[in-house]
């Protein structure tokens, strides 16, 4: 099957999308799956080559995205994606994206007869409460609504999702979680010589954090919790990796705490390994490879029964899912695990042997098999009578 991917975002991008798209992709192509891609032109002329393993590469103008400038918003490009579907047409058009480069593809995607199925990677009505913008939420998911019912289905991450989105308006909707490495994020990766670094001995427990440092992320409740951690642990660690606007904000309020700023993916792994207890506070994802990375690498999680967390974490068997916006409940839960090693030792193992039933090949079964479903569809639709 020929597939196309459009997308406003890829590695080396830093974010849940791209982290998605690019696993996804390996496990096509392992598999002798064809693909295109069209995506806005990087930022940086060595990022513009085209990718090893894609049949066509189409790059379109793109817009810095605010808040996000490492992210562009691809403009719309009929001209140029008729004229690459129409050289190389493909079986199935996959949107990743919503923008106008999606409204464009999708436009172009049904005026040639192509079926299209869209991906629903981000929660744009939370993302308008984040930003102070709330007024805006009900006509951002009428378009929403519009654009993804108009695909022959939208693959979303969890059950949760698809039922919240199903009661809302949307149809057409298919579960497709995410997938893990389990030999890059192991316990195997625990370093002595970094957890020197942060201060403290191996009975001595670490809490950590991974994501985007913005408004979306509700970094107040992990401020509030890393300070009643450090009141119950005095003598624990506080490790934040990733970057963003309220990074500076964070070291002034949390001045014991090791800041790393985004990491390669080696780094990380170790990071996570190295510590024991993740926190999560977040109610933006709609799924969290952060999550599934964690509970990989054998650390106890403290999130919000929300995305991942609610499809992954049985509560105190391989985690702690605290009921969403109950943020007493998340300080409490957390403080209550970092007095008790023998506990967030017992969820950890646990959290890694139900992170390990999601694996690439799976997810790539799931998502071939709605291409493929779309596909079908469309040419039963086009079949001349009595054929």
């Amino acid at each position: 099957m020929r597939i196309c991917l459009v997308s406003e975002t890829w590695p080396p991008d830093i974010n849940g999308v791209a982290h998605t798209l690019n696993h996804l992709s390996d496990a096509l192509l392992a598999r002798g799956e064809a693909l295109q891609l069209v995506r806005p032109i990087p930022r940086l002329a060595k990022h513009r080559r085209r990718l090893p393993g894609m049949q066509a590469e189409l790059q379109v103008r793109g817009l810095p995205m605010p808040g996000y400038p490492e992210v562009r918003i691809g403009l719309p490009a009929a001209r140029g994606l008729r004229r690459l579907w129409q050289e190389q047409r493909p079986d199935v058009v996959y949107l990743a994206t919503q923008g106008p480069l999606g409204w464009s593809a999708r436009r172009v995607a049904r005026r040639l007869g192509i079926p299209v199925v869209a991906g629903w990677h981000t929660n744009f009505d939370h993302y308008c409460h984040a930003y102070g913008l709330p007024w805006l939420t009900s006509a951002v998911l009428a378009g929403l609504r519009r654009f993804h019912n108009g695909c022959a289905a939208t693959l979303v991450p969890t059950h949760a999702q698809a039922e919240a989105l199903t009661a809302k308006g949307f149809t057409g909707l298919a579960v497709m979680g995410r997938g893990i490495d389990g030999a890059r994020f192991s316990p195997r990766h625990r370093d002595a010589l970094l957890r020197e670094q942060w201060g403290v001995g191996e009975h001595q427990p670490v809490a950590l954090y991974v994501g985007r440092l913005a408004a979306e992320k509700n970094l107040a409740l992990l401020e509030a919790s890393f300070r009643a951690l450090l009141d119950a642990r005095p003598d624990m660690a506080l490790v934040v990796v990733g970057d963003g606007p309220w990074r500076a904000a964070l070291e002034k309020a949390l001045p014991e705490t090791h800041f790393t700023g985004f990491l390669p993916r080696e780094a990380l792994a170790r990071h996570y390994a190295s510590a024991d207890i993740f926190l999560f506070p977040s109610l933006s994802e709609t799924w969290g490879n952060v999550v599934l990375e964690a509970m990989a690498s054998g650390l106890a999680v403290v999130a919000y029964r929300h995305a991942a967390a609610a499809e992954l974490i049985d509560h105190d068997r391989n985690g702690l899912a605290i009921p969403p916006g109950d943020e007493s409940a998340f300080c409490t839960a957390a403080v209550s695990l970092c007095q008790h090693p023998a506990r967030y030792a017992r969820l950890g193992r646990a959290a890694r042997q139900r992170a390990l039933e999601y694996r690439w090949p799976a997810i790539a079964d799931t998502f071939l098999a709605v291409l493929d479903h779309a596909r079908e569809s469309a040419h039963e639709t086009t079949r001349p009578c009595g054929i």
